[in-house]
């Protein structure tokens, strides 16, 4: 039975339950994890109270701010993670962030500033919050984070985070190689299509998701639930051989040549 009883777990990414990282937070916390949360900071506070009420069955033992585009939460929220806790084992990155404008229409007119956004949010967050992490996980630990299809194909509506997208894999491959020797590893799920608050920025999201429930060859999409199962796999010793790989969870449609 997958154990992570005695591990200490940063998870980001939580906006809502339907968001991949609840559904991974939620398997970790059943795996026997302990959990800490990190939320975007808002000036009103509305996501720090939305977030802090749907995990507070996962009795998370760290709550926290980290918004990646401030240098100071980061380094202030990986002080509070040494102060109390000492070591981190698991770090979960799930976040990515494009302009609305810069998924649609024709790519070569990507902004600057939404290219930059982009990329900064969605792929040198990764290689900060390793950073980061690094230092902490002194008995070595696993790094997860999220992708999409589109960093290898030309996917519609999705445009600069396919680029995006494709940076966070090769992001994945050069930490994996410069953390093993501390036996970190570092590792990518490419989840299939699912209806979440990030996804309904992407034009056309429920008929991907349509899409690939007639031509996967599962016939059907994936559950914030099994992504969360394959992330707590990555996490445990059950795949302590596995680094710097990019493990599909989307009913198989990724081999499929439509």
């Amino acid at each position: 039975m997958l154990d992570l009883t005695g591990k200490n777990a940063l998870v980001t990414g939580i906006a809502n339950n339907r968001s991949i990282a609840w559904g991974i937070a939620q398997q970790l916390h059943k795996a026997g994890a302990n959990l800490g949360i990190t939320y975007l900071s808002d000036e009103k506070g509305k996501m720090e109270k939305k977030v802090a009420e749907l995990v507070e069955p996962l009795n998370p033992t760290l709550f926290l701010p980290c918004n990646v585009q401030n240098d100071e939460e980061i380094k202030t929220a990986f002080e509070t993670i040494q102060d109390k806790w000492g070591s981190l084992d698991i770090l979960i990155h799930c976040l990515a962030f494009a302009k609305k404008d810069d998924l649609s229409g024709d790519f070569s007119q990507t902004s600057r500033e939404g290219f930059r956004t982009a990329l900064e949010v969605s792929t040198y967050s990764l290689v900060q919050l390793a950073g980061a992490a690094k230092p902490l996980m002194t008995a070595g630990g696993s790094i997860v984070t999220l992708t999409y299809l589109g960093s290898i194909r030309a996917i519609p509506n999705y445009n600069v985070m396919g680029v995006a997208k494709a940076g966070l894999e090769a992001s994945v491959r050069y930490l994996a190689s410069e953390l093993g020797s501390a036996n970190i590893r570092v590792n990518a799920i490419s989840a299939g299509p699912i209806r979440t608050l990030a996804s309904s920025a992407v034009g056309g999201i429920l008929d991907m998701i349509h899409h690939v429930e007639e031509v996967a060859p599962l016939r059907r999409t994936v559950t914030q639930t099994e992504v969360g199962n394959a992330a707590a796999f990555l996490c445990s010793d059950l795949a302590s051989g596995i680094t710097g790989q990019v493990l599909y969870v989307d009913a198989g449609y990724e081999i499929m040549g439509m």
